[in-house]
């Protein structure tokens, strides 16, 4: 791997040792969303300047007003051509095509550091600016943004998948560091893993939680949120804490009959978008429950048949 020039006032940063903070920077935000708009006032708030910003859209535009007064509005390649670090804050599939394009215009300059917040993506996505010298950062914040100043304090409970060549390493977990966060190293070959892990954590989460609440509904329930609130915020944090030793429930204990019930009423209640997530997922954790031995594999057996159900003949 090629070594990078640093640029002109940043400082070393010993890992395991005493922070030290690059030096202040120009920073410029490629795409005023959500994400862009809050790292760019973090970045801000520890001291760098922010030098300019892109923002189409009439949201973005007023995100901007909000989170980065005083910022001017600029081209996109008038972002780059004043910036000592560029933040690409833009969706996934769109980066390849905007660092090339950018390229192809001669827009990048020796030394600059060009992040981007892709969790897919690790640094060599940047790889035509690194043509040009630029220095490639990929700084993935895991967790959901509102596009307010409420997420620049969130940030201090946040990690970031932090992703660069060797040499620079350091300069991109100070960067993480400035911001309030967490840096945690992933390599570049499993960025794709890293990210499908919290968009299944995440992202899948939203829609048990919805189709729970939606089914509360259906029984009666005028709150759901207050009856679910407590229950998934204990059940996530046993988890967390406690991995697998923490599963309960009627998959857990093998209660086959219990899991024939529900099964029958999803299916009268019309439900069947939540029934087939509740067979999937109950299917999954009758194969890790017996995996791990805390189910027979008879009793397994009839879960399994209990989740097939009339309509959904084994």
């Amino acid at each position: 791997m090629e070594e990078h020039e640093r640029p002109a006032g940043t400082s070393d940063v010993t890992p395991g040792g005493p922070q030290r903070r690059p030096g202040r920077l120009g920073v410029g935000v490629v795409g005023a969303g959500k994400v862009g708009a809050v790292l760019g006032s973090a970045l801000r708030a520890a001291g760098h300047a922010v030098v300019g910003v892109s923002a189409v859209s009439a949201a973005s535009r007023d995100r901007a007003d909000a989170m980065l007064p005083g910022v001017p509005v600029l081209e996109v390649p008038d972002v780059v051509e004043r910036a000592e670090l560029v933040l690409l804050t833009v969706p996934d599939d769109a980066l390849v095509d905007l660092v090339a394009g950018l390229a192809a215009t001669g827009a990048w300059q020796p030394g600059q550091l060009v992040v981007h917040t892709s969790g897919r993506h690790g640094w060599r996505v940047l790889g035509r600016a690194v043509e040009s010298g630029a220095i490639p950062l990929a700084l993935h914040p895991a967790m959901t943004f509102t596009g307010t100043s409420l997420d620049v304090v969130r940030l201090t409970d946040c990690c970031f998948g932090v992703t660069a060549p060797n040499p620079v390493l350091p300069i991109a977990q100070a960067l993480v560091v400035e911001m309030g966060a967490e840096p945690v190293v992933v390599a570049e070959e499993l960025r794709p893993l890293y990210h499908a892990a919290l968009a299944h954590g995440s992202n899948h989460l939203f829609v048990l939680v919805a189709q729970a609440m939606e089914t509360l509904r259906l029984a009666g329930v005028e709150e759901p949120a207050r009856l679910l609130g407590p229950l998934m915020s204990a059940s996530l944090d046993n988890a967390l804490r406690r991995g697998e030793d923490a599963l309960t429930g009627p998959v857990a204990r093998g209660d086959a009959e219990t899991v024939a019930v529900h099964v029958e009423a999803l299916t009268a209640a019309g439900a069947a978008d939540v029934l087939a997530t509740y067979r999937s997922l109950a299917r999954t954790t009758a194969d890790r429950a017996l995996a791990s031995g805390r189910l027979r594999p008879d009793v397994a057996e009839a879960l399994l048949s209990a989740l097939a159900g009339p309509a959904d003949p084994a």
